[in-house]
């Protein structure tokens, strides 16, 4: 079938699915064909033309209301077209109010009726680019002022349709296929235009997954959103998608697993959604699939989050992706087209607001109830959760803004308080006296059920057959002292950031800070960009009558004569903007401890950091540090090819990054590598890079093998091929670690877990130092199967080997995971900084 064909036949193929739209004979609106100059599916559609056309439907039709809430980290627009009739959008505001009043956030009894309110998301991952071009068709369907059918819809629904979530990604595919199309698509799988390079255009900007991003938020358009969204709470979210090009349509029900925390309704209602979708998709012959795949437990995804906050949360797979291009052959002859494509996801978009619709009492009742629920009788086992004000305040602000982000509400004490719970770095239940200043999170509250899902120290793991990770809990990734409490807590008072202390002095001998965070790292960042020479003690010492512990900084005025009296005011005037407090020392002589002239203060000799961008590392795993570097630590690092890498020449303090990938010598040479280390320069493996140190001469690191098993009495069946593998991985468990936090790669951490996705381990070092290492092979967190245990008792974790003048740095995890892992971010700025 030729493609033009198709596309020209889109609505005829929807007469038996979906009512023709009735439209007058000359209509002011135009359509996505009539206003681009191509009929959609032909070809895709560049992110600017997308925005025209949004803009000039909203500047057209009655029906619509756009948000500019935001921009990808390329300067792209992000857009909301709100839609609804005429009369609701006049009443917008009250509506929005209205609706928060259901969901809690705001005091009031809400009105018993109102619209339903229904969020489509299209293309957060940019190379599934079908679902904007579906986006483009179902925002002209629903905008026409003419088609009775949405007008009808819109009288008792709001629709928000979020065009491009993702456009930085979409437009590298879009400008990747456009260079590499012929004058013909070529439905050939081995053509050139089927088989996307390196990075490819899933990810953002920073190669991040943004649909694994909703309960962390560290993406520019991920927090855009995220803000919008809980400005207006929908009923109903829907997250479109492709999938391989041998799959035919999925859509709700989901998988399982499905977190406990998961309502009943919630399910009935995805039911009862995806029974409308089949009666379309029955009545056009097309095959789909359900209840596969597609679970609801991680918490990071545009299904899961929108469920665990009250609304049913969906995800709707279309096959296609970046293989399919506009066209390409399946295994079995037929030809999937763009247009096609197009048409799945329009019908799905339709059918899903038909459905609300029709269910919209039921949706707005349950809603209600959720949220009632969650405020008066929350589900779930525990009822709060505590965090010692003892910790890092660098950790707990940090904590404390992502909980901003996620609308979950905290605060302190103002009285102790005797309570119970479980120890999240013993496991064991104990009881606690909670104390005035402890940061509180009571699951009395609107977003109660979120925030047991954030802090769940062991969550409920109903089927071992899972998507992603399976545990995630914040005191894990933030390396703070919390407790799931099992009795009530509710805070009393506002929780306040801890004052700065100050002991100013206008020009003291010395300014020390201790390094407890990433507010300390980024400090020291600036410092080192502007030129300002920084010590670090490698042992504990006591000045001014406060003890310091390895690791705290020391800027001296001797050795930055060069910054004459600019020294103070660049040190005070950072120091404030990070807000770490700094202690003004009259004397370098220590009470306790080396003198501030000793060797045991080392000079922080400022790196020119490297990192391989490409292949053989993976994309995701560039971007987390390319993202780390720049949007967190704030410190300049250049990126490099693996053929740059062949004649980049490393000298004294130089760093090289290697992220994780499938690593070769062919594809990397490490010889001239290592004899930059042998100068000097440090290396920093992660993962997967290590398999390329792995046999090296001299190189100390060895992989565990697999023990044997002798006592396996019978054969695994067939149909139990999967639960087999997965006795043998580990997916996504946190693992408490023994920690030598006398080496300068744990300064600032008292205790570290880590997050393992692999079950690939390494022997404890001969030579070098085990700085993090596990001491038993059973998971506190997640799920780990039971032939992993001796696989990763008594290994590795993160260490590193000298090299000549430089070293080795070994990290078996990843520390910088989706870039929430905070503690992990911590013990790789010390990497990177501070030499043995």
């Amino acid at each position: 079938m030729r493609l033009n064909r198709f596309v020209s036949g889109l609505f005829g193929l929807l007469l038996p699915v979906l009512p023709v739209l009735r439209l007058a004979a000359q209509v002011p609106l135009l359509s996505p064909e009539a206003f681009l100059g191509y009929p959609l599916g032909s070809r895709f559609t560049p992110y600017a033309q997308v925005v025209a056309y949004v803009e000039y439907v909203a500047r057209t039709s009655p029906r619509v209301q756009l948000l500019r809430y935001g921009e990808s980290y390329e300067g792209r627009p992000l857009l909301l077209a709100i839609l609804s009739s005429p009369e609701n959008l006049a009443r917008l505001e009250t509506l929005r109010t209205d609706n928060l009043r259901r969901a809690g956030r705001l005091p009031g009894t809400p009105h018993p009726e109102g619209p339903v309110f229904i969020w489509l998301s299209y293309n957060v991952h940019g190379n599934e680019a079908a679902s904007t071009e579906a986006a483009l068709q179902t925002l002209y369907a629903l905008a026409h002022p003419d088609s009775q059918r949405t007008g009808s819809w819109l009288q008792q629904a709001v629709v928000f349709l979020d065009p491009c979530l993702n456009p930085d990604g979409r437009e590298r595919y879009v400008q990747w296929y456009h260079q590499t199309q012929g004058v013909r698509p070529d439905p050939n799988p081995l053509a050139r235009e089927h088989h996307e390079p390196w990075p490819g255009g899933r990810t953002n900007h920073y190669y991040f997954d943004l649909n694994r991003d909703w309960a962390w938020a560290t993406q520019q358009e991920t927090q855009a959103r995220l803000a919008l969204y809980l400005q207006w709470m929908p009923q109903v979210h829907v997250d479109f998608h492709e999938q391989g090009i041998e799959e035919p349509y999925y859509f709700a029900p989901a998988a399982r697993p499905i977190h406990a925390l998961i309502a009943d309704w919630q399910r009935a209602l995805q039911d009862s959604i995806g029974r409308n979708h089949a009666r379309y998709f029955d009545a056009s012959a097309q095959l789909y699939f359900t209840r596969e795949v597609f679970d609801l437990f991680y918490p990071g995804y545009g299904d899961t989050w929108p469920s665990f906050n009250g609304a049913i949360g969906m995800t709707y797979e279309q096959g296609g992706g970046a293989r399919a291009g506009l066209a390409v052959r399946l295994p079995e002859g037929d030809t999937l087209t763009l247009a096609a494509r197009i048409r799945n996801h329009y019908m799905t978009a339709l059918s899903t607001i038909e459905a609300a619709v029709r269910l919209r009492n039921v949706l707005l009742t349950q809603f209600i109830h959720y949220f009632a629920q969650a405020q008066t009788q929350p589900r779930g086992p525990y009822q709060a959760f505590l965090l010692r004000h003892t910790s890092s305040s660098d950790r707990l602000e940090a904590l404390t803004a992502l909980l901003d982000r996620q609308g979950i509400r905290y605060g302190t004490l103002s009285r102790p308080r005797r309570v119970e719970g479980i120890n999240y770095a013993t496991g064991l239940r104990q009881q606690l006296e909670a104390q005035p200043g402890d940061l509180v999170v009571s699951v009395y509250q609107p977003a109660g059920v979120l925030a047991q899902v954030l802090f769940d120290p062991e969550p409920s793991l109903p089927d071992s057959l899972t998507y992603d990770i399976t545990s995630w809990a914040l005191p894990f990734a933030f390396g703070l002292e919390a407790y799931a409490l099992t009795t009530r807590l509710d805070p009393d008072q506002p929780w306040i950031s801890r004052p700065i202390p100050s002991n100013a002095h206008s020009q003291p001998y010395a300014y020390l800070v201790r390094w407890s965070g990433l507010n300390t790292a980024r400090f020291l960042s600036a410092l080192l960009t502007a030129g300002v020479n920084v010590r670090v003690a490698t042992i504990p010492l006591r000045l001014g009558g406060q003890r310091f512990e390895a690791g705290t900084l020391i800027l001296t005025r001797a050795g930055n004569a060069h910054l004459g009296s600019h020294f103070d005011q660049m040190v005070q005037e950072t120091a404030a903007h990070y807000r770490v407090p700094t202690y003004a020392i009259a004397s370098g002589l220590a009470e306790d401890g080396p003198d501030l002239g000793s060797t045991q203060i080392r000079l922080i000799k400022r790196p020119q950091v490297y990192i391989l961008a490409g292949p053989p590392a993976k994309a995701t795993a560039v971007g987390e540090v390319w993202h780390f570097f720049e949007q967190v630590l704030h410190y300049p690092a250049t990126l490099l090819t693996a053929d740059q890498l062949g004649g980049l020449v490393l000298e004294d303090g130089d760093v090289l990054i290697l992220p994780d990938g499938s690593y070769s010598s062919r594809a990397v040479a490490i010889e001239p590598l290592l004899e930059g280390v042998r100068r000097g320069a440090r290396l920093i493996a992660l993962e997967g890079a290590l398999e390329l140190l792995v046999g090296q001469k001299g190189i100390a690191l060895k992989r565990r093998n697999e023990p044997e098993e002798r006592d396996l009495k019978q054969p695994s069946l067939y149909r139990e091929r999967e639960r087999t593998v997965l006795s043998r991985q580990v997916l996504g468990a946190i693992y408490p670690t023994q920690l030598d936090t006398t080496h300068p790669l744990a300064f600032g951490l008292d205790r570290y877990f880590t997050l393992k996705q692999r079950a690939q381990s390494y022997e404890l070092l001969e030579e070098g130092w085990n700085v993090a290492w596990l001491e038993a092979g059973r998971p506190r967190s997640g799920f780990a199967g039971y032939r992993t245990s001796a696989q990763l008792t008594q290994t590795l974790v993160a260490g590193t080997q000298p090299w000549g003048k430089g070293s080795i740095v070994y990290f078996v995890d990843n520390p910088l995971f989706r870039g929430f892992w905070y503690a992990g971010q911590l013990l790789f700025t010390n990497a990177v900084f501070f030499r043995e």
